[in-house]
C-alpha cells in the first residue's frame, strides 16, 4: 500500500503557472521555434501562455487607430510594441503587467496580472497605465496533458518567471536570459534531439 502511494505521488503532475517555457533548439513547430512563453495558466484542463519575445509589425498606435478612430493616438504609442502572443485568437489582446492596477478585466496571477479589457490600452496610451507592461495579440494554448507530453519529449525547458526578463529586457535578449537562469547556453545545444 505504501509503495502505491509513493508511486502516485511521483506521478502527480507539476503545474507551471507563472513559469517561463524556453523552446529547445530542436523545436519543430515554426510557430514556437526560438520562443519564450509566460505561462498564465497550467492545470489538469490544459495550459495557456503568452509568447513574450516575438514583437509583431504592429505598435500601440495601430491598435488605438482601430479602437478610437476619432481620436489621434499619442506619439508615444508608436514606440510601444505589440507582440505575437500565440496562434490562438490572434484578434484578441492581452496585457501582462505587474500586479496592483485593476482594470475592467484583470486576472491576478501573483506578481504578474493579465488584463484583457480595452481600458488598459487607453490608460497606457494616456500615460496613466502601468509603466511596465507587455501587450500581445493571441495566445498559446495546450489541451489537457499536451504540455506535459511536450515537456517529457524535451521540447521545452522551464524556469520561474522573472519580472525583469518579462518587462525590462529587450525582446531579443529574453530567451537567452531565461536559459541563462538555468545555466544553459542554448547556442551550445544541438538542434538535433536524441542523437549522440
Amino acid at each position: 500500500m505504501k509503495l502505491e502511494t509513493s508511486t502516485m505521488n511521483a506521478s502527480t503532475p507539476q503545474y507551471l503557472k507563472n513559469h517561463l517555457l524556453i523552446a529547445m533548439p530542436h523545436m519543430a513547430d515554426s510557430t514556437f521555434a526560438q520562443t519564450l512563453i509566460y505561462l498564465v495558466e497550467h492545470g489538469e484542463d490544459g495550459a495557456m501562455g503568452i509568447i513574450i519575445n516575438k514583437p509583431s509589425a504592429l505598435n500601440l498606435e495601430d491598435v488605438l487607430e482601430q479602437l478610437r478612430p476619432d481620436e489621434a493616438p499619442p506619439l508615444s504609442s508608436r514606440s510601444t510594441a505589440i507582440y505575437n502572443g500565440g496562434p490562438v485568437q490572434v484578434e484578441r489582446g492581452f496585457v501582462l503587467h505587474p500586479s496592483g492596477p485593476q482594470f475592467q478585466a484583470t486576472l491576478e496571477l501573483g506578481e504578474v496580472a493579465l488584463s484583457t479589457s480595452q481600458d488598459i490600452l487607453f490608460s497606457i496610451a494616456d500615460g496613466q497605465g502601468p509603466a511596465r507592461h507587455l501587450i500581445a495579440l493571441g495566445y498559446a494554448g495546450w489541451e489537457a496533458g499536451q504540455l506535459e507530453l511536450e515537456l517529457t519529449d524535451n521540447a521545452w525547458l522551464t524556469c520561474e518567471a522573472d519580472l525583469s526578463i518579462l518587462f525590462d529586457m529587450p525582446s531579443e535578449l529574453r530567451l537567452k536570459a531565461a536559459a541563462a537562469q538555468l545555466g544553459v547556453d542554448l547556442s551550445l545545444l544541438t538542434s538535433q534531439s536524441g542523437h549522440a
